[in-house]
């Protein structure tokens, strides 16, 4: 990388962190606060206070993504980070449920996913576009981790009202960084914004469409398994609800050390096909085994392990492979369908392992998630365009000149 690409990369990503763990900072204990609260008895109403974040996002992804495409990079972010800090606040100055809800949804109306993965795409080349993006898987994994750490202790010192307050700092605090730290998009790129590529040549291009429901797959897999795999890590795994981050932190980091070589090998000599379709591979065979019903720690946090592999390659790939088959005046939609799909994909995902646990059991929630994979590598394998490798990408533009 240059040295505006690692300081556009790291601070994008960094970006990302501080807004993730604002929204993490609650998962972990949003459902036992609501109990104090008036009708906070009602798992429905639980759910919903959790879930409508993701239903705002999915809603306004794609206009978010244009408008990043009209108007720029960023200033979408900053007034999407304006709505997720006014969000934020209006959830930390209530005691009522129902309030909590419209702060959620306020939250999650600042929707800048695709704005930011496109600046993340405009500010690389296409050789490194994939380190930045694991950049910011990475972020989101650590951010996931220190979250199970520090949302108790949180909840302790300055309750429920200060953690949401707290979220709201913080996405000040990016403002901050996407105005000061990150460099601007290059000409070339900004130029290329005043384009008009129809919006449905993005949203029925084939490829592109696999690679949305590939996102789809991935996190509904992710939110359906989340519905049982804490209950079976304490009571297959004997591991404490309280001491799961002493499984998920390591796990989390070897994974990122353990994919990093074939991920950024792959790309550099035009290989990624066949890493992607193994990724896919190994997570269906990680749902298969769980189907199983494994006990014991250590079998457990094996297809964790690979789990978290499989699942940070193509959480790196996919939208590395959305930026690079868009054209290059429509990134920010092509991204904004995707950040769409991704959304839908986590409230679609937890209602499938709720519903499927309910009917016939927890092994089955693991069975419905390795129907989804198997679905999802069948698809992927008709994918057609796939990005050259960094010397074909070199030759090509020597022929050109």
């Amino acid at each position: 990388m240059t040295p505006l690409e690692l300081r556009s990369s790291v601070s994008l990503a960094s970006l990302f962190a501080l807004r993730m763990l604002g929204l993490f900072l609650i998962l972990p204990v949003f459902a036992v606060h609501a109990r104090s609260l008036p009708g906070g008895h009602d798992a429905t109403l639980i759910g919903l206070a959790l879930g409508i974040y993701g239903l705002t996002q999915a809603a306004l992804q794609i206009p978010f993504g244009m408008a990043s495409d009209r108007f720029g990079r960023k200033p979408v972010i900053v007034f999407g980070l304006l709505v997720f800090a006014a969000g934020s606040f209006v959830a930390a100055a209530t005691d009522d449920l129902v309030v909590t809800i419209v702060g959620r949804a306020i939250q999650g109306a600042g929707a800048i996913s695709a704005a930011i993965t496109a600046l993340i795409a405009d500010s690389t080349r296409d050789s490194q576009r994939t380190k930045a993006m694991a950049m910011v898987g990475a972020s989101i994994g650590l951010t996931f981790a220190l979250s199970l750490v520090a949302a108790p202790l949180l909840y302790e010192a300055v309750g429920m009202g200060g953690i949401f307050a707290a979220t709201g700092l913080l996405a000040l605090a990016a403002i901050a960084v996407i105005t000061l730290v990150t460099p601007a998009a290059p000409q070339a790129a900004a130029a290329a914004l005043a384009g008009r590529t129809p919006f449905a040549r993005i949203a029925l291009d084939a490829d592109l469409l696999r690679l949305n429901f590939g996102i789809f797959t991935l996190h509904s897999a992710q939110m359906a398994m989340f519905v049982v795999l804490p209950t079976w890590l304490a009571d297959r795994g004997g591991i404490a609800l309280g001491d799961h981050w002493k499984l998920y932190l390591p796990v989390v980091l070897l994974s990122f050390a353990l994919m990093a070589p074939p991920l950024f090998w792959s790309e550099r000599v035009g290989r990624l096909r066949p890493l992607f379709l193994a990724a896919v591979a190994l997570l269906l065979a990680v749902q298969v085994m769980l189907s199983l019903q494994p006990s014991g720690l250590v079998p457990l946090a094996l297809l964790l392990l690979a789990f978290f592999v499989g699942f940070n390659i193509l959480e790196a790939s996919l939208p590395s492979l959305v930026s690079q088959l868009a054209p290059p005046d429509a990134k920010g939609a092509a991204l904004g369908i995707y950040n769409t799909t991704q959304s839908l994909g986590l409230f679609f995902g937890g209602l499938l392992g709720g519903w499927v646990q309910q009917q016939w059991g927890k092994p089955a929630v693991f069975d419905a998630c390795a129907v989804l994979m198997a679905v999802w590598l069948l698809v992927a394998a008709g994918q057609r365009r796939w990005p050259a490798s960094a010397r074909g990408r070199a030759a090509a533009r020597e022929n050109l000149c």
